[in-house]
């Protein structure tokens, strides 16, 4: 090698070239033990619980506990009920996503702010919230009843109403997100050759951000799927009409902690079904 070669490896080198790129892909295989101790310590946290139901599951009585009428009535109630508050999520969601991503208003960042409250906001006082607005006598309610015949609460879709509530802020999020990083100039672009807005947002918009939209419904699905305090506060703990999974795992642990653990497995074993087949692929998509 010449020694004008030599120069330019060596320069290059120190500009950051294949080898100190190596260097720097492969500098994170060791964990510092101040870093490391408290990753172990959050995960044995997060994983032990489940592990937990696991153990103390009653297999032998298992078959019994999940075959009775009432546990399927209320897992079928759970999926229709967290699927049917999941498009209503995608219908009024995405629009109100694409609303704070693109369009530049007063107090967008109040609105942004209510739109997330909910995910702060304790369940139960949400169930509350519905209620003075969408009761028989609440704000909203009142009217609903009065001109429709429109009853929501202790109902089947005032459930929908109250899982919604509580999972749509999870869509609008995700979608957010992507559209702030999906490049405008394709909008831009559509809307130069002559298409209006509304066609650029379904046209080349939607085909953009389809990975975030299908993350965040997986997300307000599961989110749907666990609902619990404004549930039963809104809808009431019907069996057949309101009972949901998670107002079942309720009642049977008062009665019977066995049946309790079994139902929760079931839970358990549909949402990690669900975020390991399809939110992991969607996150990790490109």
């Amino acid at each position: 090698m010449t020694t004008t070669a030599k120069s330019d490896a060596a320069s290059g080198t120190l500009r950051g070239g294949p080898q100190l790129r190596r260097v720097r892909a492969g500098g994170g295989r060791g964990a510092p033990l101040p870093l490391l101790v408290p990753a172990l310590i959050g995960l044995a946290f997060l994983v032990v619980p489940l592990i937990a139901l696991l153990v103390r599951a009653p297999w032998r009585s298992m078959p019994e506990q999940l075959t009775s009428a009432e546990v399927w009535q209320a897992l079928r109630l759970s999926l229709i009920c967290a699927t049917a508050a999941t498009a209503v999520s995608l219908v009024i969601g995405v629009p109100l996503a694409w609303l704070l991503a693109r369009v530049e208003f007063r107090g967008r960042g109040l609105v942004r702010a209510l739109v997330t409250l909910p995910l702060v906001l304790p369940p139960v006082v949400g169930g509350v919230a519905l209620l003075t607005a969408l009761g028989r006598n609440g704000v909203v309610g009142q009217w609903l009843d009065s001109w429709f015949g429109i009853t929501l609460p202790f109902t089947t879709a005032g459930v929908v109403v109250a899982e919604a509530f509580v999972a749509m802020p999870f869509l609008v999020i995700s979608v957010e997100g992507t559209l702030r990083a999906a490049d405008p100039r394709y909008e831009e672009a559509a809307t130069t050759l002559g298409a209006s807005r509304f066609t650029a947002f379904r046209r080349v918009t939607l085909p953009l951000i389809a990975p975030g939209i299908a993350a965040g419904a997986v997300l307000a699905w599961a989110r749907a799927l666990g609902e619990f305090g404004a549930t039963i506060t809104f809808a009431g703990n019907f069996p057949g009409r309101t009972q949901t999974m998670p107002l079942a795992v309720y009642l049977a642990l008062q009665s019977d902690p066995e049946a309790a653990i079994a139902l929760s497995l079931v839970l358990l074993a549909v949402s990690v079904a669900v975020l390991a087949g399809l939110r992991d692929r969607w996150m990790t998509a490109g």
